[in-house]
């Protein structure tokens, strides 16, 4: 069977972007899938899904009941995945901004399978590797991206530069062994969670570098609570791996 990837995407209010986002995915990889998950968004994304989704074959949209978070969308689209895995070889995660450029799709994929080379099961779309960077964001925010990733790589002994990008494709094989019910993290945190997790089960990394381009359009959803609870999530991941241990 060849490989077949699903690309999904959690919206709320991305109504000014997620009609481009789609067109330039398609465009990029015309053989993928999309998911859209949208949280019931008052600005009409979920209907402007629904409908371009009745003429084009390759979108699909599921509206939630209200906004639940980041992290209980992905993990719904990794369940999705998980149980279509006789469908779908890999699921590829991304955000509806643009802040993660849809020109890196065939890369991220690429990564997954090198030639000669070891085959990994998560491939992550990098700003901090060697060609990857962030433009448009103040110092506050890099300082902050930063130091997650430290303490992650640090307390949780990770080993990819950026284990908080959410431009990623993973295998989703892996993704069926992971116990979703464990998952406690609803918001950003989810992307070093899930990570930690996967880790844990002897998941093979790979890092694709990309420019990371702050949203032009609408507004972002990371605030000072989000990054409070991420600091919180960490520790407590931490102390569950020192405890097994």
């Amino acid at each position: 069977m060849p490989n077949r990837t699903l690309v999904a995407v959690a919206t709320y209010n991305e109504i000014a972007t997620l009609p481009r986002l789609v067109e330039e995915i398609l465009r990029h990889a015309p053989d993928v899938e999309i998911l859209v998950i949208d949280d019931n968004s008052p600005d009409g994304t979920s209907l402007w899904c629904e409908s371009k989704a009745a003429t084009e074959p390759r979108l699909r949209c599921l509206r939630r009941d209200g906004k639940l978070g980041l992290g209980t969308a992905l993990a719904m689209a990794m369940q999705y995945a998980a149980q279509r895995r006789d469908q779908y070889t890999y699921l590829v995660t991304m955000d509806a901004d643009f802040s993660h450029p849809p020109d890196r799709l065939p890369a991220l994929l690429e990564a997954m399978n090198s030639p000669g080379g070891t085959p990994v099961d998560v491939a992550i779309g990098s700003r901090y590797i060697a060609g990857g960077r962030i433009e448009g964001w103040p110092w506050k925010r890099h300082l902050m991206s930063r130091a997650v990733n430290l303490v992650a790589r640090w307390l949780l002994g990770m080993s990819p530069k950026d284990c908080s990008s959410g431009y990623r494709c993973y295998r989703v094989e892996m993704l069926a062994r992971l116990d979703f019910q464990k998952i406690f993290s609803h918001g950003y945190s989810f992307e070093e969670e899930i990570l930690w997790r996967l880790h844990r089960l002897g998941a093979r990394f790979a890092e694709v570098p990309i420019a990371f381009i702050n949203r032009r359009q609408g507004h972002s959803k990371i605030n000072g609570r989000e990054l409070v609870t991420s600091a919180w999530v960490l520790l407590r991941l931490a102390a569950q791996g020192i405890f097994r241990r």
